[in-house]
């Protein structure tokens, strides 16, 4: 790649990472439309590494809080709202680390496509409009016990067909479930820890497999890049959202959809 192509991309993984847009989507548009080669599994462990510590730098007390209530927990010294916390986030993950593992082959073979992208970009923007004009707002991330967890879990399950949007489909369900808006993307944040941490795992394993050769200089901008950007995107995000709701990611998933059709069409 060159360098103006690995700075791109970067930005790109970066903010749709966290926005409900879909990065996986965005980080394939690229090939699809402009022609660019693969960016390949280096570049892909690189910029998940960087959104990886970006989310776990940004609720770094939060994230030692729950570790260390959660472990308590463990050993039997009592479930603090921590520890609640810390579960609800492990028992989200168990759905789409299983469906990743029966079906992530599957749909990495079947769903890389223009088509699939514009169906799930504009379907899950719909939805996330609709869950967001009947929200109740009411709760916040403490009161996600073990059956809102496990139902957030199977939404972000979906998230593995490009398009869906890992962060969009759990905030969605989140206000489905009566979360409000900063509660339902602060859990869909922290959710993403372990997700994205077992993604990158097994795109290194890939990765290491395949003896690919590796550019250190573009995998070290990448994921400087990637790191800074989420992390702005974390921010601005999270003291936006309960102001200016979902409407503008929806309307630019309408259009980015409709966009795909028409170059579809033509």
């Amino acid at each position: 790649m060159s360098t103006l192509e690995v700075i791109i991309l970067a930005l790109i993984q970066g903010l749709t990472e966290f926005l409900p847009i879909s990065s996986s989507a965005h980080l394939i548009l690229p090939s699809a439309i402009l022609g660019w080669n693969d960016q390949g599994l280096a570049f892909d462990v690189a910029v998940h590494v960087g959104t990886l510590l970006a989310v776990v730098i940004y609720f770094r007390d939060e994230v030692w809080r729950m570790t260390q209530d959660w472990c308590g927990s463990v050993i039997g010294r009592g479930l603090t709202t921590e520890a609640q916390l810390a579960w609800s986030v492990v028992l989200a993950t168990i759905p789409a680390g299983l469906f990743g593992l029966m079906a992530g082959d599957l749909i990495e073979v079947l769903a890389r496509s223009a088509a699939v992208i514009a169906a799930t970009t504009i379907v899950f923007g719909l939805l996330l409009w609709w869950a967001d004009i009947k929200a109740k707002l009411v709760l916040d991330e403490y009161a996600v016990g073990w059956k809102k967890a496990l139902i957030i879990g199977c939404a972000q399950a979906l998230a593995l067909i490009p398009g869906t949007s890992r962060s969009g489909i759990t905030i969605t369900a989140g206000l489905m479930l009566g979360l409000t808006r900063e509660a339902a993307a602060r859990f869909s944040f922290l959710m993403s820890i372990p997700v994205i941490f077992l993604a990158g795992g097994l795109q290194t394993k890939k990765l290491v497999e395949a003896v690919e050769p590796v550019q250190w200089d573009q995998i070290a901008l990448g994921t400087v890049i990637s790191f800074f950007a989420a992390y702005a995107c974390i921010h601005v995000f999270l003291k936006l959202v309960s102001r200016m709701g979902m409407l503008p990611f929806v309307i630019y998933r309408l259009a980015l959809g409709l966009l795909l059709v028409g170059y579809l069409i033509w």
